[in-house]
């Protein structure tokens, strides 16, 4: 099989030749990566399957110089959203800081500078980007954007929560500015032949959601299916992936109802595996489940070896092997060698 077909054929329930596999690397993991092995590839080193797509930047970025008022001077613009950070001195970690933190009205959210994505010059590559990899072999697939996250980090967090309560309309407009945005992404990515489109946001923490189920399906669930929708009606049959960190078993009917098919990251410390498999293994496919809180920075070589196995055991055919997270500075070099050679070993599917 190509990789394009062995992936293809996981997240369809089908059966791939082996186990198709994914790992994300922070900086510091990445230049142990080089150091060890002289690449600077670890997507051709370990022959990932997957490879992604996306928007150009605009050409110029909007002016957010108004919102920086105030903030620290080593504060520094992130994102076309205006997001912002400065440096937490620890690795790649940043502390957030949000332009729309002191915004009160409609008004003043319809007046910030909020990014473009109409202009071709944005996408107009998509659908060559797609040809080449496929010519390559690869599987492709391409993200639609963040709506709770993208929208906590222009509000402020706590401001979110607050606001939903206190000032619902300012939430429900900044929500819709994201969600306009995610849906023409979606639509020109499935235009452009992407295999599969990804969404999703961390709305879980580790033994429960950040929110009332109530509140997300008041607030996400209808923008998520919009998003979904806007791929669907081009691709009616597309794959379509949601990640969340975190417990969240009680939205994940939900989330199959409004076209989810593929769910990530499946952290192993903070839900019930066995639940997981026995009730959604015939409707979804899983994408993860090797726990980065536990056997990845923590296990031996063999534990994390181990750990493979049992999954493949238990997710496989339908399962990309991946960690449940970026691979963080604490995770030592032989558990990434040991993670990539036990799917070469245990997940040649018969």
């Amino acid at each position: 099989m190509t990789p394009r077909e062995r992936v293809l054929s996981a997240v369809r329930h089908e059966k791939p030749d082996k186990a198709p596999k994914e790992a994300g690397f922070t900086p510091a993991i990445y230049e142990i990566f080089r150091e060890k092995t002289g690449s600077d590839d670890p997507s051709a080193y370990f022959g990932m399957e997957t490879r992604s797509i996306g928007f150009r930047g605009p050409e110029a970025m909007p002016d957010f110089t108004p919102y920086l008022e105030g903030l620290p001077e080593d504060t520094v613009i992130t994102g076309e959203y205006g997001t912002m950070a400065r440096p937490a001195h620890y690795f790649h970690f940043s502390q957030y800081l949000f332009p729309l933190r002191n915004a009160a009205t409609v008004e003043e959210v319809e007046a910030y500078p909020w990014p473009d994505m109409a202009p071709e010059s944005r996408h107009v590559h998509l659908e060559a980007d797609v040809a080449r990899l496929h010519e390559m072999g690869f599987f492709v697939d391409g993200f639609a954007g963040h709506i709770f996250e993208t929208s906590w980090q222009i509000i402020g967090f706590e401001k979110w929560f607050e606001d939903i309560l206190l000032n619902p309309d300012l939430v429900e407009c900044v929500l819709d500015h994201i969600t306009r945005d995610n849906c023409f992404r979606a639509r020109r990515m499935a235009e452009a032949g992407v295999d599969m489109m990804r969404y999703g946001d961390d709305v879980g923490m580790q033994d429960r959601l950040m929110m009332k189920p109530e509140h997300w399906r008041k607030w996400l669930k209808p923008r998520l299916a919009r998003e979904i929708q806007a791929a669907r009606d081009v691709r009616p049959d597309i794959p379509c992936w949601y990640h969340s960190d975190g417990d969240i078993s009680l939205i994940i009917d939900d989330l199959a109802d409004v076209g989810i098919t593929v769910l990530n990251p499946v952290q192993p410390e903070c839900l019930d595996i066995q639940w997981l498999k026995k009730r959604y293994g015939g409707r979804l496919a899983f994408w993860g489940t090797v726990g980065t809180q536990t056997v990845m920075p923590f296990g031996k070589p063999e534990g994390v070896r181990r750990a493979v196995r049992e999954m493949i055991e238990l997710f496989g055919p339908a399962l990309v092997v991946a960690p449940t997270h970026v691979l963080e500075p604490d995770v030592p070099w032989e558990n990434i060698q040991a993670f990539f050679d036990a799917v070469e070993a245990y997940g040649v599917y018969k």
